[in-house]
């Protein structure tokens, strides 16, 4: 090879490695509180929070199993792996373009050339001279385009910010998912008791109906007595078709989270069982830890980085782009002498392509990158601060609704003395049904209240599991074989 073709190779190969145009990312600095404004009265504490497999706390094996089932057949899960398999195709797309082409190709035709042409109409052509012919052609061309001013490389830069983006999306899918499972369990667990004490409160207004109407059969009591009874057993028999209905859409959902039909689970999920316990502690960890563990900020800050990086790939487009290109094969009129010395080729160069006029098309795609990046950096900020909300309103929700399961639990024992002691007087004639009535209506709604506030106490401890960013570092390593398949 010539020296002067050396050097420009050398050339290319120092250019090549220059400084890549557009802003090279530098992550946000975003600011955390140093403490929780929510003041930590539910048994959170600030302990180092471990909140991977959260869900474990609860000792339940029904929701482990539930969970389990989930994150190997939830169909939003498989959604956000196959994303992110999508993702990572488009970075092994991005890093081929820092590689040389090379095409093959082998041709055969059989061609006529023009008697008129410019060189041969001008010269005196013998008469034995042919001018339709066989051609056999066979081939490569190769092509590289020197990244001269770092496009290529700013497309790698997005693609793998793009990369860990679709990750942590498929991350932060799996932490909802664990949420809506375990929230929609509690529910399950918490209309069956709903359930269950209303069909005891109609059991007991059953028998006092019962007793009423003998004691009005014996002229003890007025008839009015009777329908008041018979009143308050018909609105509490009322309570259970609503209850039913709601207890079965929260089966039928935790169905689809586990990717079957409605109904699948009805049968294992039909005995009762107890609400999943609230813990008596849960650390939480500082503010600082939360950015570090929430999937949506991690995404949404990678996201960040891959509109920025987007901004140097539309502006390499401004410079010229430089390659290398060659081609090598062997061309003959004749199928005996194809492939010998004489009928090779070769070519070998550089070549620069230089868009001059394009109308404003490039600068106007870089208006474009440059507003996607101040869209990402607001959508990021936005993120974080929804983070932080989300935690302090998980804490003080958790903390405030234990307060009235407390005072419900007070008014349960309360209401069920008031009850004991209503029924003796009416029994000695000393108070009238009116005061009966009122005492069990009291108490099946303190006992209903009381339940659903144990419900609530244990949704709002998953929300908070949720919001802390929780149950995604260990889960995820078995979704993360699934998204390798």
């Amino acid at each position: 090879m010539k020296k002067n073709q050396l050097l420009i190779l050398a050339v290319l190969a120092i250019v090549s490695g220059g400084c890549a145009v557009g802003p090279n990312y530098q992550p946000p600095a975003a600011s955390a509180p140093t403490h929780w404004s929510a003041p930590l009265a539910g048994g959170e504490t600030n302990a180092p929070s471990d909140v991977a497999a959260w869900w474990k706390n609860f000792h339940d094996a029904e929701l482990d199993s539930l969970i389990s089932r989930a994150v190997q057949a939830n169909p939003d899960l498989q959604i956000a792996q196959a994303r992110v398999r999508e993702a990572r195709a488009q970075y092994g797309i991005a890093v081929a373009n820092f590689l040389p082409t090379v095409d093959a190709a082998g041709s055969y035709a059989r061609a006529e050339t023009s008697h008129h042409q410019p060189v041969l109409g001008s010269l005196p052509i013998p008469a034995n001279v042919p001018f339709e012919n066989d051609v056999y052609q066979a081939g490569f061309d190769a092509s590289w385009e020197i990244d001269v001013f770092g496009g290529t490389r700013r497309a790698t830069e997005a693609a793998r910010a793009g990369v860990a983006a679709s990750e942590f999306g498929r991350r932060d899918t799996l932490l909802t998912l664990l949420g809506e499972v375990a929230r929609n369990y509690v529910d399950v667990r918490g209309y069956q008791r709903r359930l269950a004490i209303a069909n005891e409160n109609i059991a007991a207004q059953s028998n006092a109906l019962a007793i009423t109407q003998d004691r009005f059969d014996k002229g003890l009591t007025s008839d009015l007595d009777v329908q008041q009874a018979g009143t308050l057993l018909a609105t509490t028999k009322a309570e259970i078709p609503s209850l039913e209905t709601s207890l079965q859409a929260a089966i039928h959902r935790l169905d689809v989270l586990l990717g079957l039909q409605p109904g699948a689970l009805l049968a294992e999920l039909s005995p009762v069982a107890h609400i999943p316990a609230a813990l008596p502690e849960v650390p939480v960890g500082l503010p600082s830890d939360l950015m570090l563990r929430r999937p949506d900020v991690q995404r949404a800050e990678r996201q960040l980085a891959a509109a920025t990086a987007n901004i140097g790939v539309a502006q390499a487009d401004l410079f010229p782009k430089f390659f290398l290109t060659g081609a090598a094969g062997f061309e003959s009129v004749s199928a005996s002498d194809w492939f010998t010395g004489r009928s090779s080729f070769w070519s070998v160069g550089p070549t620069v392509q230089w868009r001059i006029f394009d109308a404003g098309r490039i600068r106007a795609n870089i208006r474009v990158q440059n507003a996607r990046q101040e869209q990402a950096l607001a959508s990021y900020e936005q993120t974080v601060l929804t983070a932080f909300e989300e935690v302090e309103n998980g804490l003080v929700a958790y903390a405030n609704e234990q307060i009235r399961r407390r005072s419900l639990a007070e008014a349960v024992a309360s209401s069920q003395k008031s009850l004991d002691l209503a029924n003796k007087l009416y029994a000695n004639g000393l108070t009238d049904f009116l005061h009966v009535l009122d005492a069990e209506r009291s108490l099946y709604q303190a006992q209903d209240a009381l339940v659903q506030s144990e419900r609530t106490v244990s949704a709002n401890l998953v929300s908070l599991y949720k919001s802390l960013g929780g149950g995604w570092e260990n889960a995820g390593r078995n979704s993360d074989a699934l998204a390798q398949k």
